[in-house]
């Protein structure tokens, strides 16, 4: 059993990365190999339209075409049983680097038929990751951080099958507030969020890497 997870933000050692590491120590425990890539290492586009994915007959029909540093990591995934995304919520959406890759990860592998359906058609176990400062569900919805959260949900289903997803609210942004102007909440209430709420959040990122290396209960 092999996870791939994905770190789709630029920072390494805070929120998403924690949740990852957590989730990773999880899949170790249900006996996986795991590996951990982060985008901002890479250099790479995405999508360019290239429409080779596309072109019927094709050696690259189905898959992206275009070579960077992004296209090994696109064959490791392939290749992977379980596959965990992570990304901060940037501007209502995931991080710029983790859309560039969602299109080239996830664009080749839909076939417009009429509805939408896989080219490949294999199914993988998968996890989404989002960390964000927004503080409610009712804020999330208001912001439209909800429906593209949703959105990518949804093409993830469509490629591999149903999507386990975990979302860490009201997080820590910043290591000292006294230095930011930050009027959207208390710092009060964000340190008691991130005492109570994100040790919880770090549990059940556990658990999610844990049981997309389970089959039936039962580690392979």
């Amino acid at each position: 059993m092999k996870l791939i997870a994905i770190n789709g933000s630029p920072r390494k050692n805070k929120n998403t990365a924690t949740l990852i590491k957590h989730a990773l120590d999880g899949a170790t425990s249900a006996g996986a190999e795991t590996e951990l890539i982060h985008l901002y290492d890479l250099n790479f586009k995405g999508c360019i339209s290239c429409s080779a994915c596309k072109t019927l007959g094709s050696a690259s029909y189905g898959k992206c075409a275009y070579k960077d540093e992004l296209s090994p990591v696109l064959d490791k995934i392939k290749e992977a049983d379980s596959l965990i995304i992570a990304s901060p919520i940037y501007f209502s959406s995931a991080s710029g680097e983790t859309i560039s890759f969602l299109e080239r990860l996830i664009y080749p592998e839909v076939a417009y038929t009429k509805p939408f359906s896989a080219v490949n058609g294999f199914k993988k176990k998968c996890g989404l990751i989002f960390t964000m400062n927004l503080s409610s569900h009712e804020v999330l919805k208001a912001s439209g951080a909800e429906m593209n959260i949703a959105s990518i949900k949804g093409r993830t289903d469509l490629v591999w099958g149903d999507t386990e997803y975990l979302l860490s609210m009201n997080t820590y942004q910043f290591d000292d507030y006294s230095k930011v102007l930050y009027e959207y909440t208390s710092v009060e209430e964000k340190e008691e969020s991130r005492l109570k709420q994100f040790p919880e959040d770090c549990k059940k990122a556990f658990e999610l890497g844990k049981r997309l290396c389970q089959t039936n209960g039962k580690n392979k």
